[in-house]
């Protein structure tokens, strides 16, 4: 006799396997600006209107939730893992918009509308910001495709 409990074929929770796609890039993203841009490159911080010491602490406080982010949206991923309600097509697709999505904010938002940091100082900005938000478009655009080519799929087309 089989148990009960245990789902007798897959079923992937769609928007689950998206959304937490969604953090970890938002989470990753994060944390290649922070490592690369902030501290290997040393061109920004994340808010850069104020003493060095303010524009540490922002960095620091940037790190902690990108991590906190990863760390949860991992957890979530291995209990959908676990539940075998996962969909690696759809986590991947939620991962690209997520990359995406924050690039775009970042570039946007944090750097034209609220202007908390550019992502250079000393350097004319135009050429730096058309290939961020250009590059974050693309990575959302691409993530979009991902996530209707897996949604459009027939549950029986494939396992993953």
């Amino acid at each position: 006799m089989a148990d009960s409990s245990l789902p007798s074929a897959r079923t992937a929770d769609v928007r689950s396997s998206t959304l937490v796609g969604v953090l970890i890039g938002i989470a990753i993203m994060a944390a290649v600006d922070e490592i690369v841009f902030h501290q290997l490159l040393a061109w920004h911080h994340f808010y850069d209107r104020s003493t060095p010491s303010v524009a540490l602490l922002s960095d620091g406080l940037l790190h902690a939730a990108e991590v906190i982010i990863l760390v949860g949206g991992f957890f979530w991923f291995a209990d959908l893992r676990r539940r075998r309600a996962l969909s690696t097509r759809l986590a991947w697709g939620g991962f690209l918009l997520g990359a995406g999505g924050f690039q775009v904010f970042d570039g946007v938002v944090d750097h034209k509308v609220l202007r908390l940091h550019q992502i250079r100082y000393g350097v004319h900005l135009l050429p730096y910001d058309v290939v961020w938000i250009a590059s974050g478009a693309v990575l959302l655009l691409a993530g979009a495709a991902v996530v209707w080519w897996a949604r459009s799929r027939r549950p029986g087309d494939a396992r993953r």
